[in-house]
């Protein structure tokens, strides 16, 4: 049996197929016409009857078949009373004129297969076909073979039939579903990559800017230094804002924690780096240069602070970041309620800087957390942890301490 759909175009001009209906069963009808024939020609005993039957029949028929290619209305009760009417009629036309009458027994399985899924179908098709079986054997003797395997191949086949189509077009609609939420994630990845780029660049070029005005009466060549360093990172970050475009930006750690040394100083800030431990997989270095270049850029433009200490901890299980400033500090809560945006009065406030940062390392098994460095609120510090990438593991026979600025000394690098 061939059930057919209404083909659609697809942007590409190529046809896909659409939505099944009850249309595909109506050819099916034509099995009633040699039961039509005897009525035309009088062969049939109480000619009336038999064509009210007849007409009843199909009426019940086209409704049950168009009511089951909806999920709803064909668990609706309406669709099983037609279902129980279309039995009395097939059976009662059936046992009563045998002959061409028995070839509703097969349109009855085939409007029971559009309808019965799973194990409803098994429970009513074996019985169906036991009874099928003796109402044609008394009429037709071992033709009644033929009627009762028309009968529950018909049955089995449309169900199978119909229960694939509907498998196919859930299966279109999850990856519709699939397709939007990677998109949705896709523009939410970029605005993030977006919002932590230009803002620590734009950040280290405000500060620069600032420290050329300053140099400029009394130093011009310090201030030239300046202006080229701005030259630097705006080259720097176009050249970064075409990666992040693509998403194959990768921040390695030691670029991240230069650009953080660079950036304190022009701020007058004192950074202080310190780093040990083996060394890290991409990943880890990734999602840390984001957490160095947020925390770092929130130092600048909100603290006040003369002192930034950045501590890199690596472990043989997971690596610590810590980033604390000496400034002035922020009411205490969650890493998501902390972030880069600033009031009037220079107070750190609600932003989506970190916030995004603790949802992309919780989304790679770590944590951010966010809040006051010292008693009464006073000074920022920004913790992370993330467990270690299992290649960098591997590719790592020893341990490698690297200590990357003045460590235990505590000057300035």
């Amino acid at each position: 049996m061939k059930i057919s759909v209404h083909p659609k175009k697809t942007r590409c001009g190529h046809r896909r197929p659409g939505r099944a209906s009850g249309f595909a069963m109506l050819p099916w009808l034509l099995l009633g016409l040699g039961s039509l024939s005897n009525l035309v020609q009088g062969d049939t005993p109480s000619p009336w009857l038999g064509g009210a039957g007849l007409l009843v029949f199909n009426t019940l028929y086209i409704q049950v078949v168009f009511r089951a290619f909806d999920p709803v209305r064909r668990r609706g009760p309406d669709t099983w009373w037609a279902l129980g009417g279309m039995a009395v009629m097939t059976f009662g036309l059936g046992g009563a004129y045998g002959g061409s009458w028995l070839l509703f027994f097969p349109l009855f399985g085939l409007a029971c297969g559009t309808v019965l899924r799973g194990r409803a179908l098994a429970l009513a098709g074996v019985p169906l076909t036991l009874v099928v079986a003796v109402v044609a054997a008394v009429h037709d003797g071992w033709g009644a073979i033929a009627i009762a395997y028309a009968t529950i191949m018909s049955m089995l086949v449309t169900a199978a039939i119909l229960a694939l189509t509907e498998t196919i077009t859930e299966l279109r609609a999850t990856r519709q579903e699939l397709a939007r939420s990677a998109v949705e994630e896709e523009r939410l990845r970029f605005s993030r990559d977006l919002h932590d780029l230009l803002g620590h660049t734009l950040s280290v070029i405000v500060v620069k800017s600032e420290a050329a005005r300053r140099l400029a009466p009394r130093d011009m060549d310090g201030a030239l230094a300046q202006i080229t360093d701005i030259e630097s990172v705006g080259r720097q970050a176009l050249t970064e804002i075409r990666e992040a475009v693509t998403g194959y930006r990768d921040s390695s750690l030691s670029i991240e924690l230069d650009r953080a040394r660079s950036g304190l100083t022009a701020a007058g800030i004192e950074p202080v780096v310190r780093q040990s431990g083996p060394p890290l997989g991409p990943r880890t270095e990734a999602l840390l240069g984001w957490v160095v270049r947020e925390a770092v850029t929130n130092a600048v433009r909100h603290s006040g602070a003369s002192r930034c200490e950045i501590t890199v901890d690596g472990a043989p299980e997971q690596v610590r970041l810590v980033i604390t400033d000496n400034g002035r500090g922020v009411r205490s809560g969650p890493a998501e309620d902390v972030n880069d945006g600033a009031d009037a009065s220079g107070r750190r406030g609600r932003g989506t800087g970190l916030k995004g940062l603790t949802e992309r390392l919780a989304a790679a098994g770590g944590s951010l957390e966010a809040g006051p460095a010292g008693p009464a609120g006073r000074g920022f510090r920004v913790t992370a942890l993330l467990p270690v990438d299992p290649a960098a593991e591997a590719s790592s026979s020893a341990p490698a301490s690297l200590a990357v600025s003045p460590t235990e000394s505590g000057q300035p690098a």
